[in-house]
């Protein structure tokens, strides 16, 4: 198995990147899916959320209301390490499970947008960046998401600066032209991709 980490701020392409790939043949493991998937009605995670921050994190169907847990978490950094020490090994534990249930001899692709933020403990083999301007991705957003500029703004401060991500990449896909370009690219590596023992 060969396994990459994509990432890239909001707004970076980094989805249509993961497409493509998928397109290949890599095997796509979605880290925001998966983290959603460990808090789902009746798996552990959620009952130990429930039991740290009370039953009204929960909607009347049974699932977790993100909206109220939000509320306990935002600005508060101690109830957010709990939120996070619960989740993260939860979410790694289930990657683990997936990356196993790869076929042999498959690219598997995480997908994983705070790659630069969060401590990840997986050896990578190749780190590949999707990287548009600022400036682009405010365009997309405002465009694809129906956000304010102020909030695409927004958004995009509140995850790591660029250049952090820059110093990670083994590959940088540079999305900030057409879906074109941005193909060209991603095929290129996934030629590269093919070769790695």
């Amino acid at each position: 198995m060969t396994l990459i980490g994509l990432t890239g701020g909001i707004g970076s392409g980094k989805s249509t990147i993961a497409r493509r790939l998928a397109d290949h043949g890599a095997v796509i493991i979605d880290a925001d899916k998966v983290a959603r998937e460990v808090v789902e009605p009746g798996k552990p995670a959620l009952a130990q959320i429930v039991a740290e921050f009370g039953p009204d994190v929960l909607l009347a169907d049974g699932s977790l209301n993100r909206g109220a847990l939000g509320e306990h978490v935002f600005n508060n950094a101690a109830a957010l390490a709990k939120l996070n020490a619960i989740v993260h090994p939860a979410v790694q534990e289930r990657t683990a499970e997936l990356f196993q249930q790869a076929p042999d001899g498959s690219v598997v692709v995480y997908d994983v947008p705070l790659l630069v933020e969060t401590q990840n403990v997986y050896s990578f083999d190749t780190i590949v960046v999707a990287s548009a301007p600022e400036h682009v991705r405010i365009e997309r957003l405002m465009e694809h998401r129906g956000m304010l500029e102020s909030e695409a703004a927004s958004r995009i401060e509140s995850q790591a600066p660029e250049e952090e991500r820059l110093k990670i990449a083994n590959h940088v896909i540079d999305t900030s032209g057409d879906i074109s370009h941005t193909y060209s690219q991603v095929d290129a590596l996934w030629e590269q991709l093919k070769n790695v023992d």
